[in-house]
């Protein structure tokens, strides 16, 4: 049987997951980032090549997420595809009535509208972060606690303290006054996670219709707090995928699938064939007045490929 691969690079952390020819998930990694994606998703695939309870046939591979542009280029993925894409492909897999997807991961956010399967609007977050899961990670540090017991308390509270949430940086500042004023953690935590839904829905979520089946996914969908809020605000029936962290993913792999037809052979290089040391440098083409940064990739001290450029001198 043939099997995809499909990888979802993010800021935070990395998703592998194989499926099959029917789309039934087969294997599922997930991974921290740890700030060096390419060295993260070497020793990953290493790992999976050297497992011998594993054997995949791979037939098609396919990238998303903010990184998807270099390790796509690294690994030979067959397909490089947007975040959009990918959650929108992933999420109407399992739930082809689907009208409307809140994502939000570590260090981005995002609403996807759709019409009968189709994309019709989408917005994702812009400057600010407390949108965002690397929001709740840092108040959660500040208050001693784990992002675990951080969700088991803000679901548990029947009085959210009000915090600011239109700005990172005000919400912190506004969450350590009410510590002073003697709010309870668990109150504490509850506002926390209003105050993120807020800012997503008027950040995010501003001037969008919601239409239902409303899917939560993301990793941020773990947490009890964000989940209680969001069906708080919106006074709706909020979604949450039994795969809700793995969905971009998931929706690369289906694509790899979906696409199959249209090559001979997949361009993957193969789960062992990473062993080659990569380095990242950059610099400023002067064949124009743009000025572009060229970013170089080097494969073991030669260049394999450049990206950026408007023009595509270098690519």
């Amino acid at each position: 049987m043939k099997h995809y691969l499909g990888i979802d690079i993010g800021s935070v952390s990395i998703n592998i997951v194989v499926i099959d020819e029917n789309a039934e998930l087969i294997f599922r990694k997930y991974l921290r980032s740890q700030g060096a994606p390419v060295a993260v998703i070497r020793k990953a695939l290493l790992e999976i090549d050297e497992d011998k309870s594993l054997n995949f046939n791979i037939d098609g591979v396919a990238t998303t997420g903010s990184g998807r542009k270099l390790i796509g280029k690294i690994i030979g993925a067959d397909e490089i595809k947007n975040e959009i894409t990918a959650h929108a492909t992933g999420c109407l897999h399992f739930y082809p009535n689907a009208g409307t997807i809140l994502e939000i991961g570590g260090q981005d956010s995002k609403m996807i509208i759709m019409d009968n399967g189709i994309v019709v609007d989408f917005a994702m977050n812009t400057v600010c972060a407390a949108g965002t899961g690397s929001f709740l990670d840092q108040q959660a540090g500040r208050l001693g606690i784990s992002i675990e017991e951080f969700s088991k308390l803000s679901e548990s509270s029947e009085n959210p303290t009000k915090i600011a949430g239109r700005c990172g940086v005000f919400a912190e500042s506004d969450m350590i006054h009410k510590q002073q004023m003697g709010f309870s953690l668990t109150d504490i935590t509850a506002g926390l996670c209003e105050a993120l839904v807020r800012n997503y829905m008027n950040n995010v979520g501003r001037g969008k219709e919601l239409r239902e089946d409303i899917i939560f996914q993301g990793g941020v969908a773990a947490n009890l707090g964000i989940r209680k809020s969001f069906k708080k605000i919106l006074g709706l029936n909020i979604i949450i995928p039994q795969h809700y962290d793995i969905i971009g993913a998931i929706g690369s792999a289906l694509i790899a699938r979906n696409t199959r037809n249209k090559r001979e052979t997949t361009n993957f290089r193969g789960f062992s064939n990473l062993v080659s040391e990569y380095e990242t440098r950059s610099f400023e083409c002067d064949k124009c007045a743009n000025s572009c940064e060229i970013i170089e990739i080097l494969k073991d001290g030669k260049r394999d490929f450049c990206m950026g450029g408007k023009c595509g001198r270098f690519s």
